[in-house]
């Protein structure tokens, strides 16, 4: 264990074990911080995701720094992390001081400027969000709301609105996900049992509808009508 602990020089082997075991390290904090800290980097998942970062980083570009010392240093970072996310939830003014509020940047089709100060966001940044959203006209916006991740929430007018067939009181049919039965050229023999099919049934239906064979479908599925759709490799 001599490649945890600083030295004068490091061999080939020592370097490799120390990028192996600051790599699972790291796949182990990831896991304990959440998937919330990966997909939305608020101010406190911010602060530890950089922090973490830096001080695993020094000792795998400098062998005079052990891993030890950084190991630890992390262990305490998550900790005191997972304290706050605890504080967050348990305390209104803890909550209130670590994450912003939400900021008013449009409302009834008008651009709130100290709202856009506020939140420190130009002008060209929403019109861009706006666009990202289909939203072509800001007179189209009911409310624009500036979130503490840094996205923004639009809620058109209700006279902007898409009509939806709930509007003329048609009749819809339940939500189906399709069955994925056949992935890069593999079925997905788990899934065909779940929906009481076997291999057999999918190479007579390949042959039958498409005239080719299973390894040569980069993507099949079937939906509870029977359908199947056949995504073959170009």
């Amino acid at each position: 264990m001599d490649f945890f602990q600083g030295q004068e020089t490091l061999t080939t082997i020592e370097w490799i074990l120390r990028a192996l075991v600051a790599f699972f390290f790291l796949v182990i904090v990831a896991k304990v911080l959440g998937q919330r800290s990966i997909s939305q980097l608020r101010l406190l998942d911010f602060v530890i995701a950089l922090v973490v970062g830096n001080v695993i980083a020094h000792p795998l570009s400098d062998e005079k720094l052990g891993l030890k010392g950084s190991v630890i240093t992390t262990i305490v970072l998550v900790t005191l992390y997972l304290g706050g996310i605890f504080m967050i939830l348990k305390w209104p003014w803890f909550r209130n001081l670590i994450t912003p509020p939400p900021i008013n940047i449009v409302k009834d089709g008008e651009i709130i400027y100290k709202g856009l100060k506020k939140a420190r966001i130009s002008l060209d940044v929403l019109l861009e969000e706006l666009r990202e959203k289909k939203v072509e006209d800001v007179k189209k916006v009911a409310l624009a709301i500036w979130e503490a991740d840094g996205k923004i929430s639009v809620f058109l007018d209700p006279r902007y609105d898409p009509i939806t067939r709930e509007d003329y009181q048609m009749k819809t049919e339940p939500f189906d996900l399709p069955t994925l039965i056949i992935k890069d050229g593999k079925i997905n023999s788990k899934e065909l049992k779940q929906i009481n099919k076997d291999e057999n049934w999918v190479v007579s239906n390949l042959e039958h509808l498409y005239q080719t064979e299973i390894k040569n479908v980069l993507l099949a599925t079937l939906d509870k009508k029977g359908n199947l759709k056949v995504f073959l490799y170009k």
